[in-house]
């Protein structure tokens, strides 16, 4: 049965854009109280030199503590490839539970061993507070929020619904961007068609946020739709788009994709919640270059 969000409840949304990995991570304000959520936030790795900095988290931090808001909730949409996860970061200054979709145990059996990890590694989604399934609600202060599980892009991939807004993760892009890839070990183009028909199933003024925008045509970067406006514009999966049709296009395009340029220590953090693998006897922490791994 389709989901019908409470339009009349409207969160405030605040976008935070990072032009190192093109990804909106978000502060979502419960209309009414002080509660909020933080979606996908962005920890910064400078790959060539080996250093993580925190920058774009500090600005989330700062958003939060100078608004006096408290956070409930550190939502993650999906094992992201393009960027690492700051949440255990800012969960230690801010507080809150950080949650992900209960397939991340399947992610983390494929990545585990793409990586080599060992049996110390917990392929359990122990590294999370909550895990996910499909139709699971929860809160943000007074406002009641629902996660639906729409994988394709990954197995783990939810869209949360928070009163009129929904955050979709890589499911969808703008309408002009058309909708994620489909080949990582994992994703499936069919599923994914499936999945974006569970979005755009919601009522037609439901707000959509992007977490990825890369300005296609030269245009602004922007980060927020409506159901109304994918269903009619969408350039991959308007209405009339069969899923033949996009199985077919969602494939022939993947091939000419090249792998994002932060995969390797992305998947190697965001398995693991955010947090960097361990430390060896002296200390130090190492990730590792999979050799034809992916």
């Amino acid at each position: 049965m389709p989901l019908t969000p409470d339009l009349s409840v409207k969160p405030v949304v605040q976008g935070f854009f990072d032009p190192a990995t093109n990804t909106i991570s978000y502060v979502v304000r419960d209309p009414g109280s002080d509660a909020c959520a933080v979606v996908d936030s962005v920890m910064d790795i400078n790959y060539a030199a080996g250093r993580i900095t925190y920058d774009h988290a500090d600005e989330i931090i700062a958003h939060v503590r100078s608004n006096g808001l408290k956070v409930d909730w550190l939502i993650e949409t999906h094992v992201h490839a393009d960027h690492l996860s700051a949440a255990p970061y800012i969960q230690k200054q801010l507080g809150g539970k950080i949650g992900i979709g209960r397939n991340i145990t399947v992610v983390q059996e494929t990545f585990g061993k793409v990586f080599n990890e060992g049996t110390q590694f917990q392929r359990d989604g122990s590294q999370f507070d909550r895990l996910f399934d499909d139709g699971d609600t929860y809160r943000v202060g007074s406002m009641q929020c629902t996660a639906i599980h729409t994988p394709g892009h990954t197995p783990a991939c939810m869209t949360h619904v928070m009163g009129d807004a929904a955050f979709v993760g890589d499911t969808l892009f703008m309408p002009d961007g058309g909708s994620a890839r489909a080949d990582f070990p994992g994703g499936d183009a069919g599923q994914l068609y499936d999945s974006i028909q569970k979005v755009l199933s919601l009522p037609d003024a439901t707000r959509l946020f992007m977490c990825h925008d890369y300005g296609p045509n030269g245009r602004e970067i922007r980060w927020e739709t409506t159901v109304g406006d994918e269903r009619a514009h969408n350039i991959h999966v308007r209405t009339g788009v069969t899923r033949e049709e996009f199985v077919a296009m969602r494939t022939a395009r993947d091939k000419t994709l090249d792998m994002p340029r932060l995969i390797i220590p992305s998947l190697q953090v965001n398995m693991r919640g955010g947090d960097l693998p361990p430390a060896d006897e002296a200390g130090k922490r190492f990730l590792k270059v999979p050799i034809n791994g992916l």
